[in-house]
């Protein structure tokens, strides 16, 4: 399949980066962006040779003009404040810095040179309480995967952006405008990350539909799939938003740099600006702790089995069928699973304490069962 007609300038550019990533297997790579690999090496070529100006179609228009008056700093910062309405001082010099710009002014100074040209809106300046920084040991351990909330279109419709983001790197895998927030929708967006970055580890998602809860139904048939795939699911304390503290900072940078800036004219226009904008987070939006989260990104060796493996537990496992109403029968009791199980094989494991089993799907341990209970 050829590069996406649209987005094809990014697609070369997140390319070229994860080919540059140590281990990565090159023909792989290319399997996943639908690719050969002769195209594939002749793009990271041309990026070697002349940097991203390398991955542009060829053109008779000259890459440089050298007749062109460079611009003066102020104006170097109010054409990145014109770009990037939500940065301010230490963003824009980060992002100048890491372009070869020298002599730049201090943060404060820039801040007040957004100030004197009325760029700055009063209520900007309001502090906004910092986030307690904790992160995944390396790229692809951890994924953080939620709805941002809805808002509506020009068509009197409304878009539910969906965003996957690696913990380790911050860097956005994946933003998605979606009619709606069923399984139905997020699985075949799944699909197309894992296909592409690999499979991590383990996902963190909310809680209710389509992802399950730390309660009664703490498992759906989403998360059911995601254990079959080896992926560990954990969802967010009940009440405690922070637990993804990483995706819900996303979410406030994604409505002040763009979802309330602008409006949109239905959902293929509202994706069309969630691809660009990823892009630029990914690629040039300066993190005060990372630089920028592609510079801390590579994909994951797993890859994404198609189509999926057979169930299989240890000789020693004592396995039952999870009946109708999510339940199993066992020493003549019967014990609830969960009924996103229901037709499923799980484990039965016996822990250290007599009468105490623990429940296994796949990998995943989902229940305990205690016979020393009286029921």
């Amino acid at each position: 399949m050829p590069w996406k007609e649209s987005t094809t300038m990014s697609q070369r550019r997140e390319f070229v980066h994860l080919a540059r990533s140590e281990d990565v297997k090159m023909r792989g790579l290319c399997r996943r962006f639908g690719i050969s690999a002769k195209t594939g090496y002749k793009w990271l070529h041309r990026y070697r040779e002349e940097g991203e100006e390398g991955l542009r179609d060829r053109s008779r228009r000259p890459h440089t003009s050298p007749y062109r008056t460079p611009p003066s700093k102020e104006q170097d910062v109010l054409a990145v404040r014109h770009a990037h309405p939500a940065w301010g001082g230490r963003k824009i010099q980060r992002w100048l810095n890491d372009r070869g710009q020298k002599s730049l002014p201090c943060p404060s100074t820039i801040t007040a040179i957004l100030h004197r040209h009325g760029c700055v809106d009063p209520a900007e300046s309001s502090k906004h309480k910092p986030w307690q920084r904790f992160e995944a040991p390396a790229p692809n351990a951890l994924w953080q995967m939620d709805f941002k909330g809805h808002f509506p279109l020009q068509n009197n419709l409304r878009c539910h952006p969906l965003t996957v983001e690696d913990d380790h790197s911050r860097y956005a895998l994946g933003l998605f405008a979606c009619p709606g927030e069923t399984m139905e929708i997020v699985q075949p967006h799944l699909s197309s990350l894992f296909r592409t970055y690999g499979l991590p580890h383990r996902i963190l998602c909310d809680n209710g539909q389509p992802w399950g809860t730390r309660e009664e139904y703490r498992y759906t048939k989403l998360s059911v799939w995601l254990i079959r795939l080896g992926i560990a699911v954990g969802h967010s304390s009940v009440c405690h938003p922070e637990t993804l503290g990483k995706d819900e900072r996303f979410h406030r940078t994604l409505r002040v740099e763009l979802i309330g800036t602008k409006t949109f004219a239905d959902l293929d226009d509202s994706q069309r600006h969630f691809d660009q904008w990823r892009m630029v987070y990914n690629f040039e939006r300066p993190h005060e702790a990372l630089a920028v989260p592609a510079s801390r990104y590579q994909p994951s060796p797993r890859e994404f089995p198609d189509p999926l493996p057979p169930i299989e537990y240890h000789s020693s496992d004592i396995v039952r069928k999870v009946q109708g109403k999510g339940e199993i029968s066992f020493h003549r009791r019967v014990f609830k699973v969960g009924r996103a199980f229901t037709g499923y094989p799980v484990a039965l494991r016996p822990t250290l304490t007599d009468g105490i089993f623990d429940v296994f799907f796949c990998t995943q341990q989902i229940s305990t069962i205690n016979l020393n209970e009286v029921t």
